[in-house]
């Protein structure tokens, strides 16, 4: 007899830069990281030690929120993972591509 075991259903990965990719699915929202409520949070995060620096050094110009409390920084704009993860990709000459 013969079970058909059926895997977890594969999520898509997103690239927030520099190698470093996200579950599409697991990410809540993608912020600025120039307000101060922002900078608290990852603050809190550091100190929770629930923060991802994914930023191999450069500066951080995305926060990218998850459904798992986890805090990740990306060196990306903000606009440009939230493109990713809406699938589109911003061409050199400034036209979206699908």
């Amino acid at each position: 007899m013969q079970q058909n075991i059926n895997p977890a259903p594969a999520r898509p990965l997103v690239s927030i830069g520099y190698g470093n990719f996200v579950a599409a699915g697991r990410v809540v929202a993608v912020i600025s990281p120039d307000s101060a409520p922002v900078k608290r949070m990852v603050s809190e995060a550091r100190e929770n030690r629930t923060l991802v620096d994914a930023t191999c050094g450069r500066r951080t110009r995305a926060v990218i929120v998850t459904n798992s409390a986890h805090i990740i920084l990306s060196a990306l704009m903000a606009e440009t993972v939230a493109n990713r993860l809406n699938g589109k990709e911003i061409a050199a000459n400034g036209e979206e591509d699908e």
